[in-house]
């Protein structure tokens, strides 16, 4: 028999510019379907956010007038390039972390998170194009699409926000709950082709991805090295 689910639950999504939206509409989705929470959309300011597709979003929660949450997640995308040396968003997820029963990300908002200093000496994943890079944040970087390690939960790229999500619903509310969400939702993977991971795609498939992705690549390595050098000092 299921544990009734905690009730007045504070769960805090941060939304910013260029967020991949899937990361947080997926869990958002699930989560936001759990009896009693109350489910934030935090940003700097309230207002509409701009995903990295178009999509506007809109958060309802400025991050100072944000109360202590017991569950805080950090989506990935583009946008979290500038996040990992902003001095304000940092601060704010250490503040939030110190109390949360949950500090969660999913897909390169892993990166946010170790930016903040939350993966040291932690098991996590992330985005398959980022995941080597979990290390030099002070992770221990896993191949898994969701990862957790005490009150640290970590997602893989995108479309693991929803198992990641379903995963928590199971731990916040029971198993039962969690099904109910799966079968609500109609989530039942059964993708036309097998490229999903690099360990599946084909080759030529990749390949290509990888030469899209290079630029990014590239100036995500040399932002990570300047935060790790940043944390080694701190």
């Amino acid at each position: 028999m299921s544990s009734p689910p905690p009730s007045g639950l504070e769960i805090g999504f941060l939304l910013f510019p260029r967020l991949t939206q899937l990361d947080f509409t997926g869990p958002f989705e699930v989560l936001s379907r759990l009896p009693g929470a109350r489910v934030r959309t935090l940003w700097k300011e309230a207002g509409p956010v701009r995903a990295d597709t178009g999509l506007t979003i809109l958060a309802d929660t400025a991050l100072a007038d944000c109360p202590p949450l017991d569950l805080l997640c950090v989506p990935g995308g583009p946008g979290v390039a500038p996040l990992m040396e902003d001095a304000a968003v940092l601060a704010f997820l250490q503040r939030q972390a110190a109390g949360a029963r949950w500090i969660t990300s999913v897909c390169t908002g892993a990166l946010v998170l170790g930016a903040a200093g939350l993966l040291r000496g932690k098991r996590a994943t992330t985005h398959w194009a980022s995941h080597d890079l979990l290390a030099a944040l002070g992770a221990e970087p896993v191949r898994a699409r969701v990862v957790r390690d005490g009150r640290l939960v970590t997602g893989g790229g995108v479309t693991a926000g929803i198992d990641f999500a379903l995963a928590l619903l199971a731990e916040l509310a029971g198993p039962e709950t969690a099904q109910a969400v799966q079968l609500q939702i109609e989530y039942a993977p059964d993708p036309p082709f097998t490229a999903g991971e690099p360990a599946t795609a084909p080759p030529a498939v990749l390949e290509a991805a990888r030469q899209r992705g290079a630029a990014m690549r590239a100036e995500r390595e040399a932002l990570v090295a300047r935060v790790a050098a940043r944390l080694a000092v701190a």
